[in-house]
């Protein structure tokens, strides 16, 4: 069966402006916009979060729809970086659909999310950090490097 072909919801290292954007990203996308999980946590991991579903919860992130030419090879190219084969149970991550809020305009978009995969998700709720604010931006354990600073003459 062919996956339908949803936008996906990204909230790591798939971000604008993160590690893995340009890499997997970069040409193959035909608009990203802000977007927020609600009915998850985010945990941060060993360089990358993971979203657990749970209530109480958002998670912010972007809406990625990827361009109708690169769709069928993103969507092999992004399960393979999450790690993740259907029914499989050394997943870290599930690709589900759930309902993402456009931060825009307020409207519910169904879209591909990654998720923790229970044994990870049950693990992360007993001993994970969690990132309070939901956003890996501003709550992950460690910044990325910064640039170094121009040199003066």
């Amino acid at each position: 069966m062919t996956p339908a072909r949803l936008p996906f919801f990204v909230y790591g290292t798939l971000r604008p402006g993160e590690a893995n954007h340009d890499l997997f990203l970069r040409g193959r996308i035909r608009s990203e916009e802000p977007g927020r999980l609600t009915g998850a946590l985010l945990y941060d991991g060993p360089g990358y979060p993971y979203a657990v579903e749970a209530t109480g919860g958002d998670v912010m992130g972007e809406l990625v729809t990827p361009r109708a030419d690169a769709y069928a090879e993103l969507l092999v190219t992004l399960d393979e970086l999450e790690e993740y084969t259907p029914g499989d149970p050394r997943n870290l991550y599930e690709r589900v659909t759930r309902q993402v809020i456009r931060t825009a305009d307020s409207t519910f978009v169904q879209a591909w999310v990654y998720v923790a995969a229970d044994p990870v998700a049950a693990r992360l709720r007993t001993r994970g950090k969690l990132i309070e604010s939901g956003d890996w931006r501003l709550g992950r354990a460690t910044a990325p490097p910064s640039p170094p600073a121009p040199r003066t003459p």
